[in-house]
């Protein structure tokens, strides 16, 4: 299956070398963005991520590594490659001690560059299995946001291996999706993903739940159960909503995850059993570490890797593509034939702040294709599944001249309508704050209070 060319962003100021040296990468068939300055490269980056940076050491303005600090504070997966002159080698040297993936000296040799480009893209984001295709192992994750894009780049990397991985983010920002995706990236693809919310069972049957029982070890035992570690063998069990684990079922999962063995309920026996955990969680674990109600010792076995999903209100440039994702999924399964947003729907919705998060906009956008009767979403029916009632951001003139009117009839009735006193408080001549009452239809007679 053909597969994407890995992007590269090349940062110099030199416009010669910069020319010369995306031409290089691009016969060697990289997709190269260009950037005449470590500025530039910045504003770049916020808009897309690429799988190598390539930069020169000494520019004008930011340097290379001012600008390998600010990509590396954000996005420490991302490989940065950087281009020095001879003089300036030991400054290369020190940069890959914190960090730097490689360093190359001018005049270099152009195979030289892109065997390190290459190596850098394998590093950065490691071939899916043959037939799996590029993107299949983030079916469902529909994103543009630079912040999403460092944490899926981030999860691919460590889904090559075994460590247990912690996600954290607000309920309803795609955990569980995530979860998938580092499975199916995971050599553990073909083996079963398992998942179980540890908040949405009693703790009386969790543990059975988890770790399966025997016939008769308890009232309503009739047979054995195989639990979902059983159940999960070769795979990957995800634990979501760690955090409302009893206390003393972490004991019991502590000792599993140091063991790699379970002991169903009632059994004598161990289970030798080979899953990767990944735990999700929307609550502070660290607090609860300090109240006493998780274990700080299963914490860290947990929280080998960790990733923090963005709530949807720092999103909002995805929330056109999931708006427009969902509905042609939901308008589908309805067998309705509806298009897209009105304009000013989908500004309403880019506008709100979706406390729910991307749940709550699966639920908004399958409450509108229910009621429409047409193909394109109005605002009222977007309002109404919102419950709000006009809220779309007025404009700045509008807003100022809401204010300024509101402002001065506050100020009209704390004076009795004396245009002195009122341009006073205000701060203001009296020419001036007559232009302004002039401006807004404002009769100082009215606000008089009768003898």
């Amino acid at each position: 299956m053909s597969r994407s060319p890995a992007k590269v962003l090349l940062i110099d100021d030199d416009a010669d070398l910069l020319r010369l040296v995306s031409i290089r990468l691009r016969s060697a068939g990289f997709d190269v963005i260009t950037a005449e300055s470590g500025e530039r490269a910045l504003a770049l980056l916020a808009a897309a991520t690429p799988q190598v940076v390539v930069t020169d050491l000494r520019m004008s303005g930011m340097d290379g590594m001012a600008l390998f600090e600010q990509i590396h504070r954000s996005n420490p997966a991302l490989p940065v490659i950087i281009l020095t002159a001879h003089g300036t080698i030991p400054d290369a040297v020190a940069a890959t001690q914190r960090g730097v993936f490689s360093y190359l000296t001018k005049p270099f040799d152009g195979r030289d560059l892109v065997s390190q480009v290459t190596r850098a893209a394998q590093v950065s984001a490691p071939a899916t299995a043959a037939g799996d295709g590029n993107n299949d192992w983030k079916q469902g994750i529909v994103t543009r946001n630079p912040a999403f894009e460092t944490v899926l780049s981030r999860a691919k990397l460590v889904a090559v291996g075994d460590a247990s991985v912690l996600l954290r983010g607000e309920s309803g920002t795609g955990k569980e999706l995530l979860a998938q995706a580092i499975h199916r990236a995971s050599p553990r693809r073909n083996r079963p993903f398992m998942a179980i919310n540890c908040g949405a069972i009693p703790e009386a049957l969790l543990e059975s739940e988890l770790f399966g029982h025997t016939r008769g070890s308890f009232t309503g035992a009739t047979r054995d159960h195989v639990g979902l570690f059983q159940a999960a063998e070769g795979g990957t069990v995800l634990l979501d909503e760690i955090g409302d684990m009893p206390v003393a079922l972490q004991v019991k999962l502590l000792r599993v995850l140091q063991e790699r063995a379970i002991r169903p309920v009632g059994s004598t026996q161990t289970i030798p059993v080979d899953v990767r955990i990944i735990s999700a969680t929307h609550r502070d674990l660290e607090a609860a570490i300090r109240d006493g109600s998780f274990r700080e010792d299963l914490y860290y076995r947990l929280n080998v890797v960790s990733f923090i999903l963005p709530p949807t209100r720092e999103r909002r440039e995805d929330i056109p593509l999931l708006a427009s994702h969902f509905l042609a999924q939901i308008a589908g399964k309805y067998g309705k034939t509806v298009n897209a947003f009105s304009a000013d729907a989908l500004a309403l919705l880019v506008q709100y702040d979706w406390p729910g998060n991307v749940r709550e906009l699966v639920n908004v956008v399958e409450q509108v294709v229910a009621l429409t009767t047409n193909a394109v979403i109005s605002t009222s029916l977007v309002e109404n599944a919102l419950r709000i009632k006009g809220a779309q951001l007025d404009s700045f003139e509008n807003a100022r001249g809401h204010f300024e009117r509101d402002y001065l009839s506050r100020l009209l009735k704390m004076t009795n309508g004396n245009v002195t006193h009122a341009a006073r408080l205000a701060k203001r001549n009296r020419t001036e704050f007559y232009k302004l009452l002039h401006r807004h239809h404002l009769e100082p007679a009215l606000f008089k209070t009768p003898a």
